[in-house]
């Protein structure tokens, strides 16, 4: 017989073999991270009880005992691979309020920790199965502390009944998979590495360690680079807008969005962005208003959910892919419901004190009429534009009650025509649900008053994504108001930093038709709708990945036996982070993705505001600091973003200033030197004036140049070599008031082209200049004042390695 002949006789004889990873392929953890079973091996040891809020403190003294024993075994054996008693062996039993005797104890607790956490991966199981059947080898290989006992114990208990031809603990061969591990495997096994195959999520060490013996691995990620950063920004979020609860232990949530994002076909960013970012939130937002209805479904009521147009379009399309109750999309929003409801003149003056600017056009599109004395009120105004405070304050004395009332009446039952037609047994109905983004019911108390007025006992119970909770306090007593996220789950400070910048979320969750203006005939009349095609195709998009998660989310849950939403504060806490991140922290991808939506005012104008306005965000640094820069109204409507378009450190900086983390006198500005700054009047007169130079904590140096009309000054001359040689320059900017405070206070910031700027004695390159000298000097043209004051701003950040410090003294 030839050696040809033999070679393939003893092929003919392999039998194939497949190598499993255990944690994170075969099995997965229904907690955020690895380290949660820390974090329930703390709750479970009853060290919550006796060291209670020290959650995150046990949880890091549990990995540096890793770390050490890890250490320690490399030093001493030559090898990093420990056991689970190894590594408690160096735990501070003390600190916690223990004896070492109680090693084992704890050691049994982390085991029962993973017990409680660990999932059979349905997707693995059923491979390992189809091997088996085929009559395959199957097995383990898992770098691990457990010893093959215990890891048997697991994954029995995990799928019982389940057997293998191998397993594999590296902690009882003293290596792991990237070191001899796989080789022990193949010699013990006498496994053909050409016939063997092995799975993990370890590009490390289940794929380059597999490729290195010969094995042919195959790679099982669940979070690409681009959603894994995702998650580690939103925990750091949890950890700051969320402090004290444990970081660690969701129900599988973040376990759930990971597997759903797996199964699914890699599409376009907006649908990976509404599958693992908008869709999670969306959907745990879907089970908290199914429970609030079944707490309301009683024996004798009639219960109906609505859902809020615009914002709640998308909530709504969850719910109807994934329920099969009945619920309603109502087209109402807070300008329709508030005319309506109005029995005084005061509804209408809130409503258009909340305008930022308005002519008579659109006040007729708004009311419907233009009486005489509001039409000679906007002559009155330059392009006949007032503001809406204005308008609001002049109101009561340009119309009668009596118009206002007649108008409202009209408008109320063409709405009561109008929800008849779209909540099928309206008047048998007892309590209707009023499902939205949010934030202080206004739409909620409007349609209270509508009810009353009407004699409709129809109870009201609104349910938010995001609630002003201070603002339910006036909610009729038989009504209630719940937000998912709400000032329970996060601070009020925080919210009001979400609700300033949830714009986006609002545009990307609404209806792609047009405003609600009016009702006729049951039918919606809707407002010209000035959003882009291209912007509503994308939010389309974005709302298909939604929608792709939450139907699969109910089936990937159950077959990892996962029940994210069994804690409404738990997944109430987990949705705010993750929408707090989009919102907050947006990656590069998503400033491209996002950062040409518009915003549509919905006051019956057809403007149009921007989301992102880098240049705006970097004008008020120059003028007025980093706090009231945070602090900034509308517009830019993305407030966050365009800090995150600069950079995201400044983004950062922005969501600590929104949790109440940033430190004034480490981020604010400190006086640390002056400069003599010369002032050139147009009739060829000058003076010497002298000005505060301040330092802020980004680094920069920042200098403001008060002149008054009055001084006919036409040119600056700012001898900024004295300050810095190279440097950065941001930019100069200039302010208008009445007097110096209202000039300072403005949000009205003026960039000056630089073009428009000399560079005396200054070589420019970019934005950054180079002095050979102290002569150097930045020329500043001043034009005719419209106000009384102005406020020249000059911001630099020094190259030079010694960075300026504070001088405090008097």
């Amino acid at each position: 017989m030839n050696v040809a002949t033999i070679d393939a006789q003893r092929r003919a004889k392999i039998v194939s073999a497949w190598s499993f990873d255990v944690f994170e392929t075969f099995l997965m953890r229904a907690c955020t991270t690895p380290d949660g079973v820390f974090e329930r091996t703390y709750e479970l040891s009853g060290i919550s009880r006796t060291c209670p809020n020290v959650s995150a403190s046990f949880v890091q003294h549990r990995m540096q005992a890793e770390s050490r024993a890890r250490r320690t075994a490399k030093d001493t054996r030559g090898t990093s691979e420990v056991h689970i008693d190894d590594i408690y062996s160096l735990f501070p039993f003390r600190l916690f309020g223990l004896k070492r005797a109680h090693l084992h104890d704890l050691v049994d607790v982390e085991f029962e920790a993973e017990l409680e956490l660990c999932r059979v991966n349905p997707d693995m199981l059923r491979q390992y199965l189809d091997m088996k059947q085929l009559g395959h080898r199957v097995g383990f290989i898992s770098d691990t502390y457990w010893n093959s006992d215990q890891l048997a114990r697991l994954l029995r208990a995990c799928r019982p009944g389940l057997s293998w031809d191998f397993l594999y603990a590296s902690c009882d061969h003293g290596s792991s998979k990237s070191e001899a591990l796989f080789a022990k495997y193949l010699a013990e096994q006498t496994v053909d590495p050409a016939a063997s195959f092995h799975i993990g999520d370890n590009e490390r060490a289940d794929i380059k360690g597999a490729r290195r013996h010969g094995i042919r691995p195959r790679y099982y990620p669940q979070a690409g680079p681009q959603l894994a950063s995702k998650l580690q920004r939103e925990t750091a979020l949890f950890e700051l807008l969320c402090q004290g609860w444990p970081a660690r232990l969701d129900h599988g949530s973040r376990t759930l969005r990971r597997m759903v994002a797996a199964r699914g076909a890699e599409k376009s960013p907006a649908f990976q962005l509404g599958l693992t970012v908008l869709g999670p939130a969306m959907t745990a937002f879907d089970a908290f208003v199914a429970a609030r209805r079944d707490a309301l479904d009683e024996p004798g009521r009639q219960v109906v959910v609505g859902f809020l147009g615009r914002d709640g379009f998308l909530s709504h399309r969850v719910w109807q892919s994934s329920r099969d109750t009945p619920s309603a999309y109502i087209e109402i929003n807070r300008r329709v419901s508030l005319i309506a409801s109005a029995d005084t003149m005061q509804p209408l003056c809130d409503l258009l004190g909340k305008v930022l600017k308005i002519d008579a056009t659109t006040f007729r599109d708004m009311v419907k009429v233009l009486p005489p004395k509001v039409a000679e009120f906007f002559a009155k105004f330059p392009d006949g534009i007032a503001t809406g405070e204005e308008l609001a304050d002049a109101l009561p004395h340009l119309m009668n009650a009596r118009e206002i009332t007649e108008l409202a009446t009209g408008l109320r039952a063409r709405l009561l025509a109008y929800l008849r037609h779209v909540i099928p047994e309206f008047d048998r109905c007892t309590d209707l649900v009023l499902a939205d983004l949010g934030y202080s019911g206004s739409v909620q108390k409007a349609l209270r008053r509508i009810f009353d007025q009407e004699g409709l006992a129809i109870h009201l119970h609104g349910t938010y994504v995001m609630s002003l909770d201070d603002a339910f306090d006036d909610v009729a007593e038989a009504d209630t108001a719940h937000g998912f996220i709400s000032d329970l789950v996060v601070t009020p400070h925080v919210k009001r930093m979400l609700i300033r910048n949830v714009a986006l979320l609002e545009q990307i969750c609404c209806a792609a038709d047009g405003s609600v203006r009016d009702y006729e005939g049951g039918q919606v009349l809707r407002e010209i709708n000035p959003r882009s095609a291209a912007q509503i195709a994308l939010a389309s998009e974005i709302q298909a990945g939604a929608l792709s998660f939450a139907a699969n989310a109910g089936e990937t849950a159950a077959g990892f036996g996962l029940q994210p939403y069994a804690a409404f504060d738990i997944a109430a806490r987990w949705s705010a982070a993750t929408l707090a991140r989009l919102l907050l922290l947006p990656d590069d991808d998503e400033l491209v993705l996002l950062g040409e939506l518009k915003h549509d005012v919905n006051l019956g104008t057809h403007a149009l505001a921007p989301m992102l306005d880098t240049g705006f965000v970097r004008e008020q640094l120059t003028a007025r600091g980093l706090t009231a820069a945070c602090t900034s109204v509308a517009p830019p409507m993305w407030l966050a973003g365009s800090f995150a378009g600069l950079s995201p450190s400044h983004a950062y900086l922005y969501t600590l200033f929104g949790a109440n983390r940033l430190p004034a006198d480490v981020f604010e500005e400190t006086p640390c030197g002056a400069l003599q700054v010369g002032l050139f009047r147009a009739s060829g007169d000058a003076s010497m004036e002298t000005v505060t130079m301040y330092r802020t904590g980004l680094g920069e140096l920042r200098l403001r140049i008060p002149v008054s009309r009055a001084m006919a000054i036409a040119m600056i001359a700012l001898p900024i070599a004295k300050a810095a040689r190279d440097s950065l320059l941001h930019g100069v900017t200039v302010q208008l008031g009445d007097n110096v405070r209202d000039a300072a206070e403005s949000q009205e910031v003026t960039g000056i082209p630089a073009e428009q700027l000399t560079y005396a004695g200054l070589t420019l390159s970019g934005t950054s200049y180079h002095a050979a000298d102290d002569e150097g000097c930045l020329l500043i043209p001043v034009g005719r004042l419209a106000r009384e004051i102005a406020i020249y701003s000059v911001a630099i950040t020094p190259l030079g390695h010694a960075r300026v410090l504070a001088d405090h003294r008097d």
